[in-house]
């Protein structure tokens, strides 16, 4: 006979592989997220699940839902700017209110399309790393149901290490931005260098004045210096281009009017 217990530590520790695994393979945030509300239904006594995500100007975005009615009342929060999900995310720690009366009293207008929807309690977990709070994991359930302090632990523990793999995607995506950054500024640099040096030789001047010249014709074609030497090292603009223009010479009528000695 199985064990229901064995088969939910199991199934727990399966949903943590999984996890763990975004982690260091591919890594997809939508499949997280979504393996995360249905890891909630799947555990707990939770009959629907949603996460909320900030988005880079810090509003709420609906990211993840584990049914339609979950989906609408997370719209529903956003649009009316009440319920427990905006709460925990605003003050980054868990939001429980058990009773009807209370949950009016909070959210008077989600409170009744929460009740309208079939559900009761409302828990809502931060995904808070230190003091980065990027969403927030809603966990509902039917109205005589309550969840145990041990459910709410194993889907804060589920939501900390999504946010782990979350922020950790970030930052992998702002390296590599960077690392471009840095790149491109290098090879920039390389370019310049070998700019100045065809200038140099072709003008019989020192690199600082090859560099000057470079620069003036950069300003003075208001085209980017790195452009301009990039062009000048493959010859797409003669070196001969940077030098500044001719001063004019006197013309004929002046020099017919100088006085003779």
């Amino acid at each position: 006979m199985s064990n229901p217990h064995r088969n939910r530590e199991l199934r727990l520790g399966q949903t943590f592989v999984r996890l763990a695994d975004s982690l260091v393979n591919g890594f997809d945030v939508v499949e997280v997220l979504d393996g995360l509300v249905g890891s909630c239904v799947d555990l707990l006594d939770a009959s629907a699940a949603g996460i909320m995500l900030a988005d880079q100007r810090g509003q709420l975005r609906v990211m993840a839902s584990s049914s339609e009615h979950s989906r609408m009342l997370e719209l529903f929060e956003l649009q009316n700017d009440e319920g427990p999900c905006l709460d925990c995310f605003r003050s980054g720690s868990p939001v429980v209110v058990l009773e009807a009366a209370e949950q009016i009293e909070r959210w008077p207008l989600f409170a009744t399309e929460l009740r309208s929807r079939g559900f009761g309690p409302s828990y809502a977990l931060p995904m808070r790393l230190r003091e980065d709070t990027i969403g927030a994991l809603n966990l509902f359930v039917p109205p005589d149901v309550v969840l145990v302090a041990g459910d709410l632990e194993i889907a804060q523990a589920l939501a900390d290490v999504a946010t782990i793999a979350i922020m950790q995607h970030r930052t992998i995506r702002a390296g590599e931005q960077l690392a471009e950054q840095l790149q491109t500024a290098l090879n920039s640099r390389i370019a310049i260098e070998q700019a100045k040096g065809v200038i140099s030789e072709h003008s019989h001047v020192e690199m600082d004045a090859a560099f000057e010249l470079l620069r003036s014709y950069a300003r003075r074609t208001q085209t980017l210096l790195s452009e301009v030497a990039a062009s000048i090292a493959t010859r797409a603009i003669p070196p001969s281009a940077v030098l500044p223009p001719a001063a004019p010479g006197p013309t004929s009528s002046s020099r017919d009017s100088k006085p003779a000695n």
